[in-house]
């Protein structure tokens, strides 16, 4: 099980900003059930749902931006379980982008591929694996969509939401597995060691035109519309 612990290019847990947020929050004092809770709680609702330019970006990165979605969300997150002395490794997959509508708008949804590439992260713990995805949208902005689609009583998909049951989705952690895009998932790459390898074998394919445009000017759209998604 050593190989889930292991620092890599993209885990860069060994960066002070990572340790001095460990220390800071007293993660190690908990036992491994709470140190979980807290860690999935605090990439959940304070690394805040967003767009980063690009999925292949160190933990640290992730954690000075502030922000992030499943990919990049996703690197912290392992990076902190794995300083923290919790396994975790990461499954890589491809989504429908018609659940990124809403948040991807215009020129910048017509423009995306159809399949955008997603993973999400599973934890051990107790003889079991378990795959934690509801991480993705901050508490926050979920909660302000709800509001704005109070009168959708089943599935949803939209805004970076894919879930059979919008208003009651698995996004808690005790011991179950959770996901708020699941449902959107159209094609498995399969379970890896660690993001360094996934990322290396699969990835969102851009021509350079593409990734530039996205990188100055579709992420930039799309957080704003998730920033005002959220009222801030």
């Amino acid at each position: 099980m050593t190989k889930y612990l292991e620092k890599t290019n993209l885990l860069d847990y060994d960066n002070k900003n990572i340790q001095k947020l460990i220390n800071d929050r007293g993660w190690m004092s908990l036992n491994e059930l709470d140190r979980i809770k807290a860690i999935y709680n605090y990439i959940r609702d304070e690394i805040l749902f967003g767009y980063n330019k690009d999925d292949k970006i160190k933990a640290s990165k992730v954690l000075k931006d502030g922000i992030g979605q499943c990919n990049t969300k996703g690197i912290l997150f392992m990076a902190l379980l794995r300083s923290c002395n919790i396994n975790c490794r990461i499954h890589g997959f491809t989504i429908d982008k018609v659940l990124q509508k809403g948040a991807m708008t215009g020129i910048t949804y017509k423009k995306a591929p159809n399949n955008i590439f997603h993973s999400y992260v599973e934890v051990y713990y107790d003889d079991t694996w378990y795959e934690l995805e509801g991480f993705i949208l901050d508490k926050e902005y979920l909660t302000k969509l709800q509001e704005k689609f109070k009168d959708c009583n089943g599935a949803f998909c939209g805004y970076g939401v894919a879930v059979k049951d919008f208003k009651n989705p698995i996004i808690d952690f005790n011991k179950n597995n959770t996901y708020i895009q699941s449902e959107g998932i159209n094609n498995d790459f399969g379970i890896y060691d660690n993001p360094d390898i996934l990322l290396n074998e699969h990835h969102q394919n851009l021509n350079f035109i593409k990734k530039f445009l996205f990188r100055h000017y579709g992420r930039h759209k799309m957080n704003k519309n998730v920033r005002r998604i959220r009222g801030h």
